[in-house]
């Protein structure tokens, strides 16, 4: 009975899993979105100083969060949320989903980090470190706006107030992963670095804690 909860979540995961693939010319797309986003920022400013490549960075991961999580919940139907609801726990879905959007998210950051280097060259120092960074903020993007798209998909399934949402609560997420990830790309140790990352991953918890507990309230409506 303890692994009943578990087993349903997978299932719900490896749902999400087969759904992605049936219809992977929308994951086709955000890859085509990636490749021509970094391509032209390459034509406007080439190669360009370390600072300015981590803050274009974080940027493109933005955009690619929010078009590759807002998808996880506005393309299900009012009828198919219903079904759901009738089969499983709300909390069982919206974790599934975390854990979907989480795996999906991490997929999108390795391939913008690629990206990156390929058309605007290499200013890492630490590899192994950025990319531990990039990983971190590709799960700290996707809880955010995934709860974020749950919300939106109650709402007349508005993207529109995902996006009006988002940027305001992001902004802080963002700041502290340029300022996480700055240490990557200089010699130099940067200071307050283990506060950063505690209070970055305090943000996780607190986002997937709300997810848990204000989505079986919002899926009632």
């Amino acid at each position: 009975m303890k692994t009943k909860p578990v087993s349903r979540i997978i299932a719900l995961v490896k749902k999400d899993l087969l759904l992605e693939w049936r219809q992977r010319h929308a994951l086709f797309g955000i890859l085509l979105y990636v490749f021509s986003t970094v391509f032209v920022i390459n034509l406007m400013v080439k190669e360009p100083e370390e600072n300015i490549w981590n803050a274009m960075f974080w940027v493109v991961q933005l955009f690619v969060c929010v078009n590759a999580v807002a998808k996880s919940f506005l393309q299900e139907s009012r009828g198919r949320l219903l079904y759901y609801y009738s089969l499983v726990h709300p909390r069982y879905f919206i974790a599934a989903k975390l854990i979907y959007n989480v795996l999906l998210m991490m997929f999108m950051s390795v391939i913008s980090l690629v990206c990156c280097i390929l058309f605007l060259g290499n200013p890492i120092i630490h590899p192994l470190y950025f990319l531990g960074v990039v990983l971190l903020g590709g799960i700290s993007l996707s809880l955010l706006f995934t709860m974020l798209a749950a919300i939106a998909a109650q709402a007349s399934q508005n993207a529109a107030l995902m996006a009006i949402m988002g940027f305001p609560l992001v902004m802080p997420i963002l700041m502290l992963l340029s300022n996480i990830s700055r240490g990557a790309l200089t010699p130099v140790v940067q200071p307050g670095l283990p506060g950063m990352f505690l209070l970055l991953g305090g943000m996780d918890i607190l986002v997937i804690a709300l997810a848990l507990i204000l989505f079986p309230y919002l899926w009632k409506e």
